[in-house]
């Protein structure tokens, strides 16, 4: 069994209680959840998914670069 490392980024949805979640190195796959955990635990499906499919029509895999960085920006307004 071989393993996959996807970077996946968790958004607060804006307009319910829930959470929106993507894979930027996997176009097209994303998935949301209620809770954070029920928003990880439904993309790991939904990864694994969309890992199966390409294998299974024989297109690569995306090599994981770093493609998203987050970091807290301050700054001053007069």
């Amino acid at each position: 069994m071989k393993e996959y490392t996807v970077e996946i980024v968790v958004e607060k949805e804006a307009q319910d209680e829930g959470y929106f979640v993507y894979a930027p190195s996997l176009l097209g796959c994303f998935s949301n959840g209620r809770t954070v955990e029920d928003a990880k635990r439904n993309m790991r499906e939904a990864v694994q998914q969309h890992l199966q499919s390409l294998l299974a029509h024989g297109q690569p895999i995306p090599h994981e670069e770093k493609r998203v960085y987050i970091e807290e920006l301050t700054v001053s307004i007069p």
